[in-house]
C-alpha cells in the first residue's frame, strides 16, 4: 500500500504541475518580443493590417509586435510553415487570410494542416466582396446573368490569382447562376482592376475598399456585395441574398494563429488583447479606411468558423472542379 500511495502522490503532484505551469506561463507572457509573421510581401492590404494589429495591442501586452514578413510558395505556405514549425509558446504569431487558412487545403497538397497545426487565437478584421462590372455589361444582376447565358463563354472573369477568394466567388457566382465564364488570373488585384476598366476582362469580385473610387466615378458597377446586410460605405447596393443568392454570403477575414499546442492561458490571453485592441478608436478608425471592420470573437468561436470556412469551399473546389493552375 505504501508504495501504490507513493506513485498515487507522484501522480497528483504531476498533475498539479501540469495544471499550474499554463498558468504560471500566462501571468509571465509575454517577457520578450513577439514575432508576427505575414506570409505575404510588405506593403500589400494584409501587411496593412498586421501593423495595425502589432502597433495597438504592444502596449496592452507591453512587449513589442515586430511584423516579419515572409512571402513565398502558394498561397502563404512558406510564411505559414515558419508558425507550424515554431516553439508554441505564444512568441511567433500568424496573421493569415481566408485562402490561405481554409481555400489553399482543397487545391494544395500542403505539408501541414491548419486546422490541426494551427490554434486559432482571434479574428482581426473582416469584410464583403463586391461584384464589379465594366460599364459596358448590363445594369443589375439578373441582366447580368440574362447576358452571360445568353453569350456562353464570351465574358471574362478577373481574379487576383487561383485560389484566391475572389476566385472561388466567381466559380461559386456560375455555380449558382447556371452561366460560363472564361476565368482570368492574374499576379494581384491591381493588373486585374486596370483591364477591367479597360474593358479586357467584365467581370471580378473585388474588396470594396479597393474599387471605391472607381464605384463613385462610375467606371465600374456594382451589381451585388456578398455581406448578410448591406455594407454601410456601398449602401445602395442589393445584398445577394437579396436577390436571392445566398450562397454567395462571402466575407474576406484577416485570422491571428499560434501553433498548435501553445498554452490556453497564453491564447485567451492574447485573444482579449487584440480583441480589446481592435476596438481602440485609433485602430477602427484605420480600418474604415481600409473598407473592413473588426469581429471579436473568441479562440474556440473562430475555431469553429474556420472549420466551417473549411468545409464551404473545399465544396465549391469540388463543385466547381478547381484545379490549382486553373
Amino acid at each position: 500500500m505504501t508504495g501504490q500511495r507513493a506513485i498515487l502522490s507522484i501522480m497528483l503532484a504531476s498533475a498539479f504541475i501540469l495544471g499550474v505551469l499554463p498558468s504560471a506561463m500566462a501571468q509571465d507572457y509575454p517577457n520578450r518580443v513577439i514575432r508576427l509573421i505575414v506570409p505575404f510581401p510588405p506593403g500589400g492590404p494584409t501587411d496593412v493590417i498586421a501593423r495595425i494589429v502589432a502597433n495597438s495591442t504592444s502596449p496592452l501586452l507591453g512587449q513589442t509586435i515586430v511584423v516579419e514578413n515572409r512571402p513565398g510558395g502558394a498561397a502563404g505556405t512558406v510564411g505559414t510553415r515558419v508558425v507550424v514549425s515554431a516553439d508554441p509558446d505564444g512568441y511567433t504569431l500568424l496573421l493569415s487570410i481566408v485562402g490561405s487558412l481554409t481555400i489553399a487545403p482543397a487545391l494544395y497538397k500542403l505539408d501541414y494542416d491548419p486546422l490541426k497545426d494551427l490554434a486559432p487565437i482571434a479574428i482581426v478584421e473582416q469584410s464583403p466582396e463586391v461584384l464589379t462590372v465594366n460599364p459596358a455589361m448590363p445594369n443589375s444582376l439578373a441582366e447580368f446573368i440574362a447576358y452571360a447565358k445568353s453569350n456562353p463563354g464570351k465574358v471574362n472573369l478577373a481574379s487576383p490569382g487561383v485560389g484566391t477568394l475572389p476566385h472561388l466567388l466567381g466559380a461559386l457566382l456560375q455555380l449558382v447562376s447556371n452561366i460560363k465564364l472564361n476565368h482570368v488570373p492574374y499576379r494581384g488585384a491591381a493588373p486585374a482592376i486596370t483591364d477591367l476598366l479597360a474593358g479586357q476582362v467584365q467581370v471580378m469580385f473585388n474588396n470594396p475598399s479597393v474599387v471605391a473610387e472607381h464605384l463613385e466615378s462610375g467606371k465600374l458597377r456594382a451589381l451585388g456585395v456578398t455581406s448578410d446586410t448591406r455594407f454601410a460605405q456601398l449602401p445602395s447596393v442589393s445584398t445577394f441574398i437579396e436577390q436571392g443568392y445566398s450562397r454567395l454570403s462571402a466575407t474576406e477575414w484577416l485570422g491571428l494563429l499560434a501553433p498548435a499546442g501553445t498554452p490556453e492561458p497564453i491564447v485567451q490571453k492574447l485573444n482579449s488583447a487584440v480583441n480589446r485592441a481592435m476596438q481602440m478608436p485609433d485602430a477602427r478608425a484605420l480600418l474604415r479606411k481600409l473598407s473592413v471592420e473588426t469581429k471579436a470573437v473568441t479562440p474556440q468561436e473562430f475555431k469553429t468558423f474556420m472549420a466551417a470556412e473549411t468545409r464551404k469551399w473545399a465544396q465549391v473546389v469540388t463543385d466547381a472542379d478547381i484545379k490549382a493552375n486553373k
